[in-house]
């Protein structure tokens, strides 16, 4: 029998992947020449909100 997940472990992998749908944007920008730091920030921006939303929805 497998136990529920627990709250921290499901805002990890909610988390994990908004920034990787986030991230996979975030790299074409950055082939297009965007700066590194400035993706990344967008990144991390991105995938708390997200998460920050599926919560209160």
């Amino acid at each position: 029998m497998q136990l529920p997940p627990t709250r921290t472990e499901e805002l990890t992998q909610q988390l994990a992947v908004a920034a990787i749908g986030a991230g996979v944007i975030t790299s074409v920008a950055v082939a297009q020449g965007q700066n590194p730091l400035t993706a990344l920030g967008i990144t991390v921006f991105s995938a708390v909100a997200a998460v920050m939303l599926g919560q209160l929805l």
